[in-house]
């Protein structure tokens, strides 16, 4: 992006929280084992991710300004978050779902910055990604961008209800659903013909189930029990919803307001 495409826009900071934790932006920017001292609940990097092609220790996204994105400008931000550009022009490897993050309204990923910019600074510095050949492997993702990105904004149905479309916004951009249960290709490559009916987990051990169908299936009853589950988690019964993989993922997104909650039961329940 340059910076024509960054909108002249008033940061609504409720909505960066929201989008902030069903993004999961915490959640994988965890405080690493060094930083014992700082509040757990902030996203200063440093904690590792271990993926398939190698560890990562994703960065402080706190406003720090040496060691986090304080100076960090909006056209900077947003290359990142929706482009896999970081500021000095190298292409991130797509641990970051960028992928999916690329759907969203650009003035969401701005009003994530605003949110970030009001959480306490905390000094963290990058790790180094153990990565083999990394330098050959980021230039690689320049190449598996042309086929791998597809840039193009979320559009509602009109067909469907706001809920319904508020729902499907959720799930397919800052939720990044499809990352973990929309299977892949030889490249990499997300099959968008078979969305959401599951495929390898990304950490490479075992597989991550289906979302469609699941009322058929009998694993919910309604787009309301399915709200419920994502909503309460085990603590109401739901079976290996709050734990395992989806336990930050149920985490995340049972900080929504309850409208946001419905409306992704309502949207996960129409995946026949």
């Amino acid at each position: 992006m340059t910076a024509a495409d960054i909108p002249q826009h008033t940061a609504d900071l409720a909505n960066g929280e929201k989008l902030y934790n069903i993004a999961g932006c915490r959640s994988c920017h965890l405080p690493g084992a060094d930083l014992k001292d700082v509040d757990p609940g902030l996203p200063a990097g440093g904690a590792s991710l271990k993926t398939p092609v190698g560890t990562f220790y994703p960065p402080n996204l706190t406003p720090d300004a040496e060691t986090g994105i304080g100076k960090m400008t909006d056209l900077e931000f947003v290359n990142i978050v929706q482009r896999g550009i970081s500021p000095d022009g190298q292409n991130l490897i797509p641990a970051l779902p960028y992928t999916s993050y690329a759907h969203m309204k650009v003035e969401d990923v701005l009003d994530i910055k605003a949110y970030l910019a009001t959480l306490t600074p905390v000094t963290s510095p990058a790790r180094e990604a153990g990565i083999p050949a990394a330098f050959l492997v980021r230039r690689g993702v320049g190449l598996w961008k042309w086929v791998g990105l597809d840039t193009t904004p979320w559009q509602p149905d009109p067909a469907q209800s706001e809920s319904w479309n508020r729902g499907s916004y959720l799930v397919n951009g800052p939720g990044h659903c499809a990352e973990c249960h929309t299977p892949r290709n030889f490249a990499m490559v997300l099959e968008t013909s078979l969305a959401f009916q599951g495929g390898p987990h990304p950490e490479g051990d075992g597989k991550v189930p289906s979302l469609r169908g699941v009322i058929e299936r009998g694993r919910y009853k309604d787009a309301a029990d399915i709200a419920s589950a994502l909503q309460y988690g085990e603590i109401m019964g739901y079976d290996k919803v709050s734990s395992g993989g989806m336990g930050k993922v149920q985490q995340n997104i049972s900080k929504l307001p309850e409208a946001d909650i419905k409306a992704i039961g309502e949207y996960i329940a129409s995946l026949k």
